[in-house]
């Protein structure tokens, strides 16, 4: 007769806190046992997020935050959109958690536990901009693969952490390096752990950023666990997915990393412009690095009456990857004139700046509010879809929201 084997100590505490309640006989649950009250779970109590988030995938979880959501200077958790690629890790041990540091380009591997990382390393806090590459994809015709953001998939948190840069220095890396990647503890979907998820990286010029953070926690506390508890890589201004979540690895490399996802098409677009439709060799298509220029009225919601001779009020945010905003306009005739509108300088470098507006309406109607930004370098939004290509990358057209004046 075939022994049972039951689910370890570690796996079961993990699924207590994901439901919140103690498991009482979670000791006689076999292994690989999912409870009924994971196998088809709530995700805005699962993740600890506002109703009105839009859930665009289960598996593995990927949801989106909508425009007046994201008004908040500091985005709270709640309204922090997920975008996972695999399964979320089930058995986090915290005390025994380590980050390990390999690679062709280390003098010699080195390992941490988290608590080391914590005393020996001055803190950092910075407000750092995070967007998915894709965010935008459902706008893009024709259609490109993928979770079909709309304008959701970005937020401005508050991260403490350690600078990758002094832990580096601590490590000791050799001249040739010109990468790192990351590793994490997320599960593949098909639960094989030779499999990852997703592992990328960015250039050493990233990692050696006053800002790029081995981050532990968000807004002031540990860090959600749909959001990489307990430690993740933040590296604001560039697509999210070089933030890498509950990491357990970084690899110094001598190349530029060929981790899963960061080959073939995978957060790439093409080098050059292409036309709607085009089939792009993997050779022709260029990383992603830093984002472009963006922004998003935050208030007042799309739909919003406003009484005929009262001002309309607008806020929202701007931000341009690596440059900072130095211009903000709104446009109330589709674009062909357009008005200053005021622009607060960033908390710190990658962080989104707040702008604001007041409005007059010439008469009763419809109109549609534009909002466009410039970055350091001149170059604007542009009002309409940018540039196609296969993935459906990098949408930074100026975001809209309609107003009825009656």
């Amino acid at each position: 007769m075939q022994r049972r084997k039951f689910i370890g100590k570690a796996a079961l505490v993990s699924l207590a806190s994901i439901i919140g309640a103690d498991i009482v006989y979670g000791s006689k649950m076999v292994e690989n046992y999912i409870p009924l009250a994971l196998q088809d779970p709530d995700p805005f109590k699962l993740f600890n997020k506002d109703k009105e988030m839009v859930v665009l995938n289960d598996k593995p979880w990927n949801m989106e935050a909508q425009a007046h959501l994201l008004d908040d200077k500091i985005t709270p958790n709640k309204f922090v959109f997920v975008r996972n690629n695999g399964l979320i890790p089930e058995d986090i041990d915290v005390k025994n958690w380590t980050l390990d540091f390999d690679g062709e380009s280390v003098q010699q591997k080195k390992t941490y536990t988290l608590e080391e990382l914590k005393s020996k390393f001055k803190h950092y806090t910075y407000q750092l901009t995070l967007e998915c590459g894709g965010n935008g994809r459902s706008e893009f015709d024709p259609p490109a693969k993928g979770n079909q953001w709309t304008i959701g998939a970005v937020y401005c948190a508050s991260w403490t952490g350690v600078r990758l840069r002094d832990v580096l220095e601590d490590v000791g890396i050799k001249d040739d390096a010109v990468y790192f990647g990351y590793h994490a503890a997320d599960l593949h979907l098909s639960r094989d752990p030779s499999k990852e998820p997703i592992s990328r990286g960015a250039p050493m010029a990233k990692a050696m950023q006053d800002e790029t953070l081995l981050a532990f926690k968000m807004n002031g506390e540990d860090i959600p666990l749909a959001h990489g508890y307990p430690l993740r890589v933040i590296a604001g201004g560039w697509p999210a997915s070089v933030s890498g979540k509950w990491l357990q690895r970084i690899s110094i490399r001598n190349i530029v990393h060929d981790g899963t996802k960061m080959t073939g098409t995978a957060y790439r677009v093409p080098c050059k412009p292409v036309a709607p439709g085009a089939k792009v060799a993997d050779e022709d298509m260029c990383i992603i690095e830093s984002m472009p220029v963006k922004s998003l009225i935050t208030y007042p919601k799309s739909g919003a009456i406003i009484s005929k001779g009262k001002k309309l009020n607008i806020r929202g945010h701007a931000w341009a990857g690596e440059l900072e905003v130095v211009k903000m306009e709104y446009s109330i005739d589709f674009g062909a004139t357009w008005k200053v509108c005021k622009l607060d300088k960033p908390a710190n470098r990658l962080a989104w700046q707040h702008f604001s507006a007041a409005i007059d309406f010439p008469k009763e109607g419809y109109y549609e509010v534009w909002a466009k930004a410039t970055d350091a370098n001149g170059v604007s939004q542009p009002m309409l879809l940018p540039g196609w290509n296969p993935k459906g990358y990098l949408n930074n057209a100026c975001h809209r929201i309609a107003v009825k004046i009656a």
